[in-house]
């Protein structure tokens, strides 16, 4: 669907100058929209992978790790598909408001695509450099977003969410490659100095607060310097009639699984070209681990 058409149907819980603001930004801030009841379980299940990963040496499948990680200091950065490994994230993203909310700005047929729980370990834990989101996972169309929910307080200290309002809008879409062809997973330098970083906007935000973000909007994250963690539950999630051009590495249990509506009958095709991301069928890790690899080869 258009935007003139999502625009068109009842909103279902944000107004409509919230939904406007999305198409006009490429960006939302919804703070504190998220129950404590269900805070209080997404907090337990973070707390839970917290503690398998104390036994693990080395990232997997499932825990990427800090370099520095040990089992009476673990310092994670990302647990992948944390929907498939524990049912209560999966209820909060089928259960909860979050499938009315992209509903509001999608359509009313929702897809999910895949889930992840970003860290960023007090103290340190990573920056992510600029980049656009649908590079790693280009669809038909360009509805699909991705939702944060704050599972804690997370002040501008401790590397909020960063976007740059209106983004989404520019063409053409850089590729994320190096000046030697390897996939950096970011702008390069001279496409960055392009975009006028100055009006950027952080996106503190309370426990419950959700970031939304369209897949064109470029946005990043600095290093978090604070005292304390910011986890961040993130999923992914699109129109119904967005499909995949490529397999998704993460290999998620619930991809193409819909939140809303049903699956259409049709793929909607948008014109605009979409850059296309390495083959991945070797194995992928992280952005973490792939942006802090090129950034150490540039030292």
């Amino acid at each position: 669907m258009t935007p003139e058409q999502v625009l068109g149907i009842a909103p279902r819980v944000l107004s409509q100058a919230q939904r406007e603001s999305y198409f006009n930004d490429g960006y939302l801030l919804l703070p504190e929209i998220i129950p404590p009841d269900w805070l209080r379980r997404l907090r337990a299940s973070s707390d839970a992978f917290i503690e398998r990963s104390r036994s693990l040496a080395r990232s997997d499948a499932i825990f990427d790790l800090e370099p520095d990680h040990r089992p009476d200091a673990p310092r994670l950065r990302r647990v992948s598909n944390p929907d498939q490994h524990d049912p209560e994230i999966w209820a909060y993203c089928t259960e909860s408001l979050l499938g009315d909310i992209v509903a509001d700005l999608v359509g009313p047929d929702v897809k999910f695509h895949h889930g992840k729980l970003n860290y960023k370990w007090a103290r340190g834990g990573e920056e992510v450099k600029w980049h656009y989101d649908i590079g790693f996972w280009p669809h038909t169309n360009y509805s699909p977003l991705t939702i944060g929910t704050y599972l804690h307080d997370c002040g501008p200290e401790q590397g909020p969410l960063a976007v740059l309002p209106g983004s989404h809008k520019r063409e053409p879409l850089e590729m994320q490659y190096s000046d030697d062809g390897q996939w950096i997973g970011c702008l390069r330098d001279e496409d960055l100095a392009r975009h006028d970083l100055t009006r950027a906007v952080t996106l503190p935000g309370p426990a419950g607060s959700l970031t939304l973000h369209n897949c064109r909007t470029l946005h990043a994250s600095a290093r978090n310097e604070s005292d304390l963690g910011r986890p961040l539950l993130l999923f992914t999630m699109t129109s119904g009639d967005a499909f995949p051009y490529t397999g998704n590495p993460l290999k998620p249990q619930h991809d193409q699984t819909m939140i809303r509506g049903r699956r259409p009958a049709f793929a909607h095709v948008d014109p605009r070209p979409c850059p296309l991301p390495p083959d991945w069928s070797g194995g992928y890790s992280s952005i973490f681990a792939l942006q802090q690899r090129e950034a150490a080869a540039m030292m």
